[in-house]
């Protein structure tokens, strides 16, 4: 065990993160801003004895697709490491639950309930006031970044970027916390086009394959009490804290990272999807097509339309002649920033204007397209972090299911096209009800797993044992993943309902030797015909089967529970649903 270093100079905040910042507040509802001190905060009972030295406040919270919304909970901010600490064991103590707290850039109740008040035992551990220190770290074999918990991407990379150094693929959002991104494996969009080499330090998994090291908050059954624990990517606990559902508290960690290198996004919209989706041997401008020539996509297919947004990155170490330069990120301004009668129909999807989901499908797509043309954004270069970061709080909000499909990589193509044959026969029944439960894009990215041989400062390193792209021993040609996302505005007829056989599909379909599914912890799943993260014999079975399946039984569902539990025997880093969710079967 060792503690974090004393003295570390705090980073000064960014002229970007201090301008995003001020905007948001002026203009969004993303981080709640009010504060009411325990006296201020009536009706509501203050923790008891809590800690002097760490202040705690009644403060809302509000999560990304605004489907939690809880009008006050109990919230503090610790200034250090061992301030985590005092709170954690504070918690055990009194009988509290203690939930970390980042950018609240979630769907899925993990966090906490929609159900949850500031009468229930729980606190919220406020990661982005203090806990943002940002330090190169020598002494790995490939270069590597120390970040506390409540850096935001945006600013780590950033950092790195100063430094010459990047990653291969990271979330669209830069307004998500690296404790965040670590608790439940987020991912961009890479897998190796035809005849790349990886380079040193990166990795075409999620970002939790790159960690090297995590410094948590943990139970110490010497010391009789929590405290602040290294481990490290070899160690066994390792295995189980690389995506643990908020199961734990990470305080800081390590990662990889490599030389940054300069990308090239195109996009494209006049594919139609009976090409670009079709079934395998389509010729032409296809999936496979784009993965092969770059290794870099995302499809963003509009409701009701026949040719998708692609966008297509590609490693260029030089400016090609038609590209323009870009020197910050969030260069599509018109899908973060959508038109007053956009927004104004989108509202009125859930409000008994469902009907006009075609045309407001069609209206989106004309935007974009429009928009690509007006910005001069469908041929950009630069930094891979400002072609890579894309999504802006001010976007529209929206709710999405989320799975992954374990395949081989000559396997996406056809993957992808019975996805989409099945999503336009699910789609065209309910039409024909009258309804019209997908009002927002599908989205449809493809990444690599997270391999230890991807980790290159670490001989041994463990595999995360709960990430949805944890390889299968059992299929080691099963190289890559494709993620289904499936998008609609919070409040939408039927929604729930679709998913539920969309989800029941994926699972029944991909169940063989050619494939198989996980769900993405962040998004939607486990859906009933009227709730998501509903259905039982989803989260006790399918899941602990999904996540035991092919692989030995040290690593099995079962063994990362209890693993889990050895870590935190009191679940002070709990609530509800997890444990609900995170039980031995």
């Amino acid at each position: 065990m060792k503690f974090l270093r004393n003295g570390q100079a705090a980073p000064e905040l960014s002229r970007r993160r201090f301008l995003k910042n001020s905007a948001v507040l002026s203009a969004v509802a993303w981080t709640p801003v009010f504060r009411l001190s325990p006296a201020e905060a009536q009706g509501c009972t203050p923790p008891p004895n809590f800690p002097a030295d760490t202040p705690v406040y009644l403060q809302a919270f509000e999560n990304w697709s605004k489907g939690i919304v809880i009008d006050g909970l109990w919230t503090c901010a610790p200034r250090s490491a061992q301030q985590c600490v005092d709170v954690v064991n504070w918690a055990a103590a009194n009988g509290w639950q203690v939930r970390p707290r980042g950018a609240m850039h979630n769907w899925s109740p993990i966090h906490v309930t929609a159900d949850t008040d500031c009468h229930d035992n729980i606190v919220l551990l406020n990661t982005t006031d203090f806990l943002a220190d940002i330090a190169v770290e020598t002494g790995w074999a490939t270069p590597a970044v120390r970040a506390q918990a409540g850096v935001y991407m945006e600013d780590l990379l950033d950092f790195i970027e100063e430094h010459g150094l990047g990653m291969t693929a990271v979330p669209a959002p830069g307004d998500v916390t690296v404790g965040g991104v670590l608790a439940v494996d987020a991912h961009g969009t890479a897998v190796p086009a035809k005849g790349e080499q990886r380079q040193p330090g990166h990795s075409y998994g999620s970002l939790s394959n790159l960690v090297l090291e995590l410094t948590v908050v943990a139970w110490d059954k010497k010391a009789n009490a929590y405290t602040l624990q290294t481990i490290d990517r070899r160690d066994r606990e390792a295995e189980v804290l690389l995506a643990h559902l908020g199961r734990s508290l990470v305080v800081e960690a390590v990662l990889q990272v490599g030389a940054n290198q300069k990308l090239r996004c195109r996009s494209y919209t006049d594919i139609h999807i009976d090409e670009l989706l079709g079934p395998p041997g389509t010729s032409g401008r296809t999936v496979e097509h784009y993965l092969d020539s770059a290794g870099r996509m995302e499809v963003i297919w509009f409701p009701f339309t026949d040719k998708p947004w692609l966008k297509v990155w590609s490693v260029a170490p030089t400016k090609p002649l038609m590209s323009r330069e870009v020197h910050e990120p969030y260069n599509y301004s018109f899908s973060d920033n959508m038109p007053a009668e956009i927004e104004e129909m989108a509202r009125s999807l859930t409000r008994g204007n469902k009907a006009s989901t075609p045309l407001f499908g069609q209206m989106m797509y004309n935007v974009t397209v429009a928009g690509l043309a007006a910005t001069q954004t469908a041929d950009i270069w630069g930094n891979s972090k400002n072609v890579l970061l894309y999504i802006k709080p001010s976007t529209l909000r929206i709710e999405a299911s989320g799975y992954a499909v374990l395949t081989r990589r000559n396997n996406v193509q056809r993957v992808i096209h019975e996805f989409t044959e099945k999503f336009k026969a699910l789609v065209a029944s309910y039409e024909a009800r009258g309804e019209y439960p997908i009002n927002m894009p599908v989205e449809i990215r493809v990444t690599g797993l997270d391999t230890p041989a991807e980790v290159d400062a670490v001989a041994g390193a463990n595999m995360p044992a709960l990430s949805a792209v944890r390889p299968v021993e059992d299929h080691p040609e099963w190289d890559v993943a494709v993620w289904f996302d499936c998008l609609s505005f919070v409040g939408t007829e039927q929604s729930e309902a679709f998913n539920t056989e969309m989800e029941n599909w994926l699972h029944s379909h991909f169940n063989a030797d050619e494939a198989m599914v996980r769900p993405e912890w962040s998004k939607g799943w486990a859906y009933s015909p009227s709730a998501t993260w509903n259905d039982a014999n989803y989260i006790e079975r399918t899941i602990p089967g999904s996540h035991s399946y092919g692989r030995p039984r040290k690593a099995s569902w079962n063994k990362a529970i209890s693993r889990l539990d050895a870590l935190d025997p009191h679940r002070v880093l709990s609530n509800s649903f997890i444990d609900r969710l995170m039980q031995q079967r």
